[in-house]
């Protein structure tokens, strides 16, 4: 029951809140907004539902995949500008962010530890990477947020090295960290199974 309000406490901070008009405006936002959907929702809504105990189709690596390139593909400038401008597409852009984190997160609890850690840094590396494309790229990618930065301080240049930091290190750091524990417990286990 906690998951399960705990997934709709989230969605309400994310969709009902000031924080998705803010993420309208500052690309920083809209990124910890996305942030949000995969890291802290998606495996919300695996554990509410009880996704881990049912059978997901696909391997965990073509999962991995799979939502990497979902997640790529909704931050490329092009794509990004339609989803904002367009409602359907924009909620086609929350719901399959969204859609292949729950699959990815459910796939990922009935994984094997060695299996479960790969994935998980695998998807750090990716998130880090796109994170670090966008803290040094020499021009501001993102012409929603050209004209909406200003009024909050910054360039749009600024916002976006502040989303692309967002993504390197604070969430690239939960992979790892959730990877590490992972890691620790399977190693706990096995000196607890051989004493």
């Amino acid at each position: 029951m906690a998951q399960e309000l705990g997934a709709v406490a989230c969605f309400a901070v994310l969709f009902v809140s000031p924080l998705c008009a803010l993420g309208s405006a500052l690309f920083s936002v809209r990124v910890v907004h996305h942030l949000i959907l995969t890291i802290l929702l998606a495996p919300l809504i695996v554990a509410g539902l009880g996704l881990h105990r049912r059978p997901v189709p696909g391997s965990l690596a073509v999962l991995t995949a799979v939502q990497a390139l979902t997640f790529w593909a909704w931050h490329a400038p092009p794509l990004y500008a339609t989803a904002l401008g367009h409602d359907a597409v924009f909620w086609a852009m929350q719901v399959t962010i969204t859609g292949t984190a729950v699959l990815w997160w459910a796939k990922l609890r009935q994984a094997s530890s060695a299996a479960a850690v790969a994935a998980l840094l695998a998807t750090m590396v990716q998130m880090g990477l796109l994170g670090a494309l966008l803290t040094f790229a020499n021009n501001a990618l993102y012409a929603p947020h050209w004209l909406t930065t200003h009024a909050w301080g910054m360039t749009p240049l600024e916002d976006q090295q502040i989303a692309g930091l967002v993504m390197w290190a604070p969430a690239s750091a939960i992979y790892l960290l959730t990877a590490l524990t992972i890691l620790y417990r399977s190693l706990s286990g096995t000196r607890v199974a051989h004493s």
